[in-house]
């Protein structure tokens, strides 16, 4: 899906709690999604919006605020210290994705939020962007090169790699993980992303269905900085005309349980490949409780694998604080 849906920014949208509406009152923002990972969206070109964690929170409230799964800003790199450190990378990387979880705490990378992020960007005309045309972006995962599709963006999520390899290579395995729902813990593989990831694979569409991701599964041991934790269930027959198909839940490091995430799918992607042995392809169909998007590996520079995640991005609502 390629399209932008918005009401006139001049339409004020419902009171959000009393302490973000007391200094963001006016405040222009954006509602968008991709395959149901939802975002409140901020251009801010001259750096003159300071959101506070505490703000973040309530506007993604969905009660009392817009309602999301994060916030994210659109500044120019320039502004921001690690901006500038991409800057010098990549003097192309002229927009930052500025993101916080639903929570107010800040993340690397969000896959779905990086295109919804331009999608945004050529919605607010800040960026023009044609079919096939790519757009470089900055984000605190590093560099970030998005191509516009017919069917909405694709994106180099750069390299992956096991955050505890030894064990991943030895064992296949790195962690255990509970959750409630589940009997007994589960094996788990740990994966970088730019951000943490630790994935179970499951039997079951049924056993996926009654995993209960209300609160945050543990794992043990758990990265130093937490984790995403994804738990997948392998199609059967797996692969299909040389494309593998796989279908997860995840529960989102200070969000929650979300309808998708796309570094997600990446790292889940990467472990059901791993798992699967010798053979196993490098396209694959992640199915997630909001859609379908589609995982990639392909040759990096210096010899690292790299994965592309594509996918829709929709805006679906612009409005203004009150």
């Amino acid at each position: 899906m390629d399209e932008t849906s918005a009401v006139p920014a001049s339409q004020p949208a419902a009171s959000v709690a009393p302490v973000a509406a007391s200094s963001l009152a006016g405040l222009s923002f954006s509602k968008g999604h991709g395959t149901g990972n939802d975002f409140v969206l901020i251009a801010d070109p001259g750096d003159v919006h300071e959101i506070t964690p505490e703000q973040v929170a309530q506007l993604c409230d969905r009660h009392l605020g817009i309602g999301g799964d994060g916030l994210i800003r659109a500044v120019p790199s320039r502004f921001l210290a690690e901006g500038r450190e991409l800057l010098e990378q990549d003097a192309s990387a002229e927009w930052f994705m500025d993101y916080r979880n639903g929570d107010g705490s800040l993340s690397e990378m969000c896959g779905n939020g990086v295109r919804v992020f331009v999608h945004f960007l050529i919605a607010q005309g800040l960026v023009e962007l044609g079919h096939g045309e790519s757009l470089t972006i900055g984000t605190r995962g590093g560099i970030k090169k998005i191509v516009r599709t017919a069917q909405g963006y694709a994106v180099d999520m750069g390299p992956w790699e096991f955050i505890f390899p030894q064990e991943a290579t030895s064992k296949a395995m790195d962690a255990l993980v509970s959750a409630d729902g589940l009997e007994v813990a589960r094996p788990g593989l740990s994966v970088s992303m730019g951000n943490p990831h630790t994935v179970v694979a499951l039997a079951e569409l049924s056993e996926l269905a009654a995993t209960q991701l209300f609160k945050a599964p543990l794992v043990d041991p758990k990265p130093v900085n937490g984790t995403n934790v994804e738990f997948v269930v392998p199609a059967e027959p797996l692969v299909h005309d040389g494309v593998g198909t796989i279908t997860m839940r995840v529960h989102e490091r200070g969000v929650g349980e979300t309808q998708s995430c796309g570094t997600g799918a990446c790292a889940a992607a990467v472990a059901i490949r791993h798992w699967a042995g010798t053979g196993a392809p490098n396209a694959w169909h992640v199915n997630v409780p909001g859609g379908v998007v589609d995982v990639k590996f392909f040759p990096g520079e210096g010899g690292r694998e790299h994965v592309e995640l594509s996918g829709p991005a929709v805006i679906v609502a612009s409005g203004t604080l009150s």
